[in-house]
């Protein structure tokens, strides 16, 4: 699988006017009296020159607008690059600075290198802006063969970024490195959900992991068709024998000496998505590549906590299948055998990613992690409850607050969901344990109050310290169910550092809780 190339990230002192490059960007913000340069500490003559050409150009400082200018004289770039940053406070957030930079280097691509001259003066801006620029500085590669005439063919991303900014030097090389390995996760990942379903299947899957952690401190371990039906995946198993492509799961383990939290993440890799014999309509289909999303940001999130060398073990399960119709497909009323010996009616072949994942979820709760949270592609009732910018999180209080909060801090927009107890009975089947379709209504609640049956006990009831650490052998191991139906493919135009198709979320909030729960004390 061709790879993204990975952007250069470098800091200057200064305003950055004495950077060669392509284009210098300025920011520029909206206010009631009308756009503001944003940089105290620019040239005054540079300030007079570029605000000159506000009214004529109808440049307003709205997020995501453009323009670009020739260069004064004065200028070491080759033209200097007005770029939108909304309506600001004073300071400018991290977030519209983030949003800025990136917007402006993904409309900048054809171009070779950058400086940015946004505000970057204290660590929290210049890591807005950098992570911002590494975000934006992607392309998809494609599979074009032909060139059309008259045209260079697809315009590659900015390849050198230099930011503007006063932090101290060794605080920024910190900053900047911790940048550079959240972009190049968020658009591996974002490779991933773009490539076609005809290329990435479960087995070249599992082949793109091996080779995205050559070189880290990760173990990959693959479960082919033989090992799954022996070890009892029958959720997996189930859902990918209607397709000549048959289902893997790989497990990904980040396990440092110095850890001593363990977080576990289950990820939905369906890498086509038909609706089986439950056939979805054709129009629904067209996007059904991006169903692996999930399984493919926990792997991207491991890999990136692997690289930055985060003291918390992270155990990846990536449950990938393809979900066809065909003479050997799971039928409505079938009964599966879920990994752990619960059986699950199948009553709707198209509610499929719950099936494999809740083999991923009884496989990691044997290993009794301290947390385990499960990211997916899940309902299209999501997207009726949020819409296609906000993703939805459920489970136990805690947990889902904490992914918030993580998701603020990163930048993704997540919405706390709750999980109404009324909503389990729906799931109950007269043939077997539960039925893997209830309540229409809340169908996002109802999806996570399925995958809430197969999370195990916090602590093995057998273990000889249980009863020391007043652990009750019913009690559950803290979780979270992250529905990223919508966010995790962008149908429409790009903005911001958003590209269309893949959009790599939610990488940057399951690195960020990471961090979080890596730093704080055993629980």
């Amino acid at each position: 699988m061709p790879l993204n190339p990975t952007v250069s990230l470098a800091v200057t002192p200064g305003t950055g006017i004495q950077v060669s490059a392509d284009a210098l960007v300025l920011g520029v913000a909206s206010s009631p009296s009308g756009p503001v340069l944003l940089g105290d500490s620019l040239p005054a003559s540079l300030a007079a020159s570029v605000s000159a050409n506000f009214s004529v150009l109808g440049i307003t400082g709205a997020a995501d607008s453009l323009h670009r200018l020739p260069a004064p004289a004065d200028i070491s770039a080759s033209s200097v690059v007005l770029a939108g940053v909304g309506a600001v406070g004073e300071p400018v957030a991290p977030e519209a600075l983030r949003r800025a930079a990136g917007s402006a280097v993904r409309q900048l691509a054809g171009l070779k290198s950058v400086v940015l001259a946004l505000p970057a003066e204290d660590e929290a801006s210049l890591a807005a802006v950098s992570e911002g620029a590494a975000l934006g500085a992607y392309r998809y590669q494609g599979l074009h063969a032909v060139v059309p005439a008259g045209t260079s063919g697809p315009k590659s991303a900015v390849a050198e970024v230099t930011i503007a900014s006063t932090v101290d030097a060794r605080a920024a090389r910190k900053i900047l490195a911790r940048a550079s390995v959240l972009g190049k996760a968020v658009r591996a990942t974002r490779d991933l959900v773009n490539e076609p379903p005809s290329h990435l299947y479960p087995e070249s899957f599992a082949e793109a992991t091996k080779e995205l952690a050559k070189g880290l401190p990760v173990k990959v371990t693959v479960w082919d068709e033989r090992r799954l039906e022996k070890d009892g995946f029958g959720g997996i198993l189930g859902v990918g024998k209607g397709s000549s492509r048959p289902p893997r799961l790989v497990k990904v383990e980040y396990a440092p000496a110095k850890a001593s939290r363990h977080l576990a993440l289950v990820g939905k890799g369906i890498t086509f998505d038909t609706g089986g014999i439950s056939l979805k309509p054709a129009t629904s289909m067209t996007t059904m590549k991006c169903d692996m999303g999930g399984a493919a940001a926990i792997l991207t999130a491991t890999l990136a906590a692997a690289e930055l060398g985060l003291p918390l073990k992270i155990t990846a399960w990536l449950c990938l299948a393809e979900n066809m119709p065909s003479g050997t497909a799971s039928r409505p009323s079938d009964v599966l055998t879920i990994f752990g010996g619960k059986t699950v009616e199948v009553l709707n072949t198209d509610a499929e990613g719950r099936l494999v994942m809740a083999d991923g979820l009884a496989a990691a709760s044997r290993e009794f992690p301290d947390v385990l949270l499960d990211v997916a592609t899940l309902t299209g009732a999501q997207m009726i409850a949020l819409g296609n910018r906000y993703s939805a999180v459920m489970g136990d209080d805690g947990v889902r607050d904490a992914i918030v909060e993580a998701a603020t801090e990163a930048g993704e927009q997540f919405w706390p969901m709750p999980l109404p107890e009324e909503l389990r009975p729906s799931l109950d089947s007269a043939v077997a344990d539960l039925a893997n379709i209830g309540e229409k209504m809340g169908g996002m609640m109802t999806a996570a109050a399925f995958l809430r049956e197969f999370v195990g006990p916090r602590q093995d009831p057998k273990a000889r310290d249980a009863k020391a650490q007043g652990l009750e052998s019913g009690e559950l191991i803290p979780w979270a169910h992250l529905d990223i139906a919508g966010p995790a493919f962008n149908e429409k135009a790009a903005y911001g550092y958003t590209p269309k198709e893949g959009t790599g979320v939610p990488v940057r909030t399951l690195l960020r809780y990471a961090e979080a729960i890596a730093g704080s004390p055993a629980q």
